[in-house]
């Protein structure tokens, strides 16, 4: 009943963002646009998203390298493979696919992959948050889709500021930590509070095997690298689609609002959350006409190359792998009811 009612909520969520994105769409003018764009502009713009995801992979790897040095072969399986779960899974059951992976390549133990996929996206968020904030200094206050923009820049700052200040205090005061889960969760939820408590301590000693510096400083280098890959393929393609071109600036901010727009949980294939967020962040810089036309032909066109090239490696490292989807979409959704069901211990 949970996962039935969490599968209707994200279809409600995709339907409602779909109608707000497409709902002042010049549709006439969308497909002349789709008609006539440069799709010569496609190809550089794979090659770039090939780029990010051996960033991406190798950023990883930095991540994991306290634990083991995992073979590029066997990282860029799992990575490749569990983005790709990612995307075509419902209820984010995707995010357990790289700790599953790398657990059966390597000797890394499960929980210990989760925390280096946590602590990715801490570090995405946070970096996120901050361009943000610092790029609207440039954008002009007189434009109303600004202020809920800052909105989301906000909350973003907030929860994954809250949820890294929370991990630095329970690195250094564990027993306090797991213990104040405990007091907190249990007067709400106590059937969790152990099992919660459990995760947080488990979580924490993994923490604590975070690679050397230079490897640290690599990861960081890798995530830089990984942004502005992103930021600028948005800027080329935009490059199809004449009066969408964006600069260097607007494709980096457009890219901040779609990371906050596709936070929102939603059906598979961010359907709906991507276009919109993309329409809210061409109109910071585009007039409501071509945001309606030619602004939403590009969204559409960004959001099939990128769910092309992440499917399409996912698919060819699983058959290089030999694996199979149904059974791998299977284990994943039995960790997901474990997850969901947090039995007290």
């Amino acid at each position: 009943m949970n996962r039935a009612v969490k599968l209707i909520a994200s279809l409600l969520v995709t339907l409602v963002c779909s109608w707000w994105a497409f709902r002042h769409t010049d549709w006439n003018s969308q497909m002349s646009s789709l008609k006539s764009a440069n799709y010569l502009w496609v190809l550089p713009y794979f090659v770039i998203l090939t780029l990010v995801h051996l960033s991406r992979t190798l950023r990883w790897g930095c991540l994991l390298s306290g634990m083991e040095r995992v073979p590029f072969r066997q990282l860029n399986e799992a990575s490749g493979i569990g983005f790709m779960m990612l995307l075509v899974l419902p209820f984010r059951l995707g995010e357990f696919a790289r700790p599953l992976l790398i657990a059966q390549r390597s000797s890394i133990r499960r929980s210990a992959a989760m925390t280096s996929v946590v602590l990715e996206r801490i570090t995405d968020g946070m970096s996120i948050a901050v361009m943000m904030r610092v790029l609207l200094f440039f954008v002009p206050a007189e434009v109303p889709e600004v202020r809920y923009v800052k909105l989301g820049a906000n909350l973003m700052f907030a929860v994954f500021g809250g949820g890294l200040l929370f991990l630095l205090f329970a690195l250094k005061h564990q027993a306090t930590a797991v213990g104040l889960v405990r007091s907190t969760v249990g007067r709400v939820v106590p059937t969790v509070a152990d099992k919660m408590a459990d995760i947080v301590d488990t979580f924490v000693g993994a923490m604590r095997q975070l690679p050397d510096r230079r490897q640290m400083a690599l990861f960081f280098l890798y995530t830089v690298v990984y942004w502005g890959l992103n930021g600028a393929g948005m800027a080329l393609l935009s490059r199809a689609f004449g009066p969408t071109s964006l600069t260097l600036f607007q494709a980096y901010v457009v890219m901040s609002v779609l990371v906050v727009g596709v936070m929102i949980p939603a059906a598979p294939g961010m359907v709906g959350t991507f276009q919109a967020a993309i329409s809210v962040g061409l109109s910071l810089f585009l007039p409501a006409s071509v945001v309606n036309g030619d602004g939403m032909a590009y969204a559409n066109v960004l959001w099939l190359c990128q769910t092309v090239q992440q499917i399409g490696f996912g698919l060819v490292l699983m058959s290089l792998g030999h694996l199979s989807f149904k059974e791998l979409a299977g284990k994943l959704g039995k960790e997901g009811e474990q997850q969901a069901s947090m039995p007290s211990a």
